[in-house]
């Protein structure tokens, strides 16, 4: 079975950052996000508000970096869940449990100031690696605790391609 879900809107609040008895840190924030198309009539687009979930330290992360308005793209998976409100009422809810959120946009973008590198977290980790476009430094876990400055790479020299003759044999795949 899968269930993936990838979805990017604009925050509509900041995000609520929790703390489960056990201590586990839990995000919920909400997107605002626009359908592809247009309604036939010449109207505005629609627009769908999706609840997002972020659990330890992908909600901290959330929590931290991203505030009402801010584009945020987030890839995880649907869950709808049923609960009992406090009449009695029985409820259904559907919200995305993230995985991995990233930065839609440059901190300028958002707030018109100062220059701004895209970042990810996903997972139990800072980045890794440049992910759906959304590129950056990232810092990585220390084994402290804390988090450490990434490691500086050189760019690779513009001579760095070597010429492979046509015969297949010589291919490095």
């Amino acid at each position: 079975m899968l269930n993936h879900i990838v979805i990017m809107g604009r925050l509509t609040r900041d995000p609520e950052l929790r703390r489960t008895g056990s201590g586990i840190a839990v995000a919920s924030f909400s997107l605002a996000v626009d359908r592809d198309f247009a309604p036939r009539d010449g109207g505005e687009r629609e627009t769908d508000f999706i609840d997002c979930v972020a659990w330890r330290q992908t909600g901290e992360f959330v929590s931290k970096y991203f505030t009402k308005g801010r584009m945020a793209v987030v890839s995880g998976r649907l869950q709808i869940r049923n609960w009992t409100d406090k009449d009695g009422n029985k409820r259904r809810t559907a919200e995305v449990i993230a995985d991995n959120v990233y930065f839609g946009d440059s901190k300028r973008d958002a707030d018109n100031g100062g220059s701004y590198g895209g970042s990810s977290y996903s997972g139990n980790s800072y980045g890794g690696g440049q992910s759906s476009g959304f590129g950056g430094s990232y810092a990585t876990p220390s084994p402290t605790g804390g988090y450490a400055a990434p490691a500086s790479t050189p760019a690779p020299a513009s001579n760095d391609f070597a010429m492979l003759d046509d015969d297949d044999a010589s291919l490095p795949f």
